[in-house]
Formats: C-alpha cells, sequence, structure tokens
C-alpha cells in the first residue's frame, strides 16, 4: 500500500518536477554548489556533499546576492544538474528570479508546514502549474 498525501500549494514559477526529496532546514546559495557535479560544497551546511540534482529540494529559503545566486542555479542548469523543483518556505525575490532564469518549478505556502510533512528520501511530485504537491513516503 502507497502512502501518500497531496497538498495545496502557490506556484511561484511554473512547471512540473518529480523525484526523491532532498531536505535542508538552512538557507541555501547555489553558488556554492559545485556545477560540475550538483554537489553542496558549502562547509558546514547540513547538506555537505550531497548532490541536489535531479532532487525536489526542499529547503527554507535562498542566501547570497542575486549574481553569485543567479549564477549558481544557472551553472547547474546549464549541466544539467539542477533540482527538478523547489519547494521553498521563506520566498525571497533572488531565488524567484534564479528559479525562473534557470527554469526551475518554484512553490511555496505548502497547506502544512513542509519540514513536518517532507523527508528527505519521500518521493515527490511538484506541479506548480495545478497547485499541488504529491509526497509519497519512503518505506
Amino acid at each position: 500500500m502507497v502512502n501518500s498525501t497531496t497538498l495545496k500549494c502557490h506556484k511561484i514559477i511554473g512547471g512540473y518536477g518529480e523525484g526523491e526529496a532532498l531536505v535542508s532546514k538552512e538557507p541555501i546559495c547555489f553558488y556554492l554548489t559545485d556545477p560540475k557535479t550538483g554537489r553542496v560544497r558549502e562547509r558546514g551546511h547540513e547538506l555537505e556533499g550531497k548532490k541536489i540534482a535531479d532532487k525536489v529540494l526542499v529547503f527554507s529559503s535562498g542566501k547570497a546576492s542575486s549574481v553569485v545566486q543567479i549564477d549558481g542555479l544557472f551553472k547547474l542548469a546549464s549541466n544539467n544538474l539542477a533540482p527538478k523543483a523547489l519547494i521553498v518556505r521563506d520566498i525571497e525575490t533572488v531565488l524567484i528570479v534564479s528559479a525562473f532564469i534557470a527554469k526551475v518549478p518554484l512553490v511555496d505556502r505548502l497547506e502544512q508546514d513542509p519540514f513536518n510533512t517532507i523527508h528527505t528520501g519521500d518521493f515527490v511530485k511538484v506541479d506548480a502549474d495545478k497547485g499541488r504537491v504529491t509526497v509519497i513516503k519512503k518505506n
């Protein structure tokens, strides 16, 4: 039996993406991710050494100046190493622009706290255009 939950969300950047969830309560700077491997290289970050490529990335917010944040996500996308979708708790303008340029679906305002509902390893489908996130719990 599959244990899944579908939640309403707010579309920021449209599109569809699905994959294994990678969750971080810490803000993320995409510039501090290796554009050739998709791994977080920020020292001391809870995702240090983890690959964000092809994941549905659930995180609190972006961080850093506009140039480095946009450049970081753009380089990941150019190398086909960007996350499949982004779920963020606290949205900020630079993150919106970064996701738009990289063509990565971005949502916020899930009807339940994403940190209580989604855990690393769950399979997540983000349909930003329909305003829903489906979480399939890992066994």
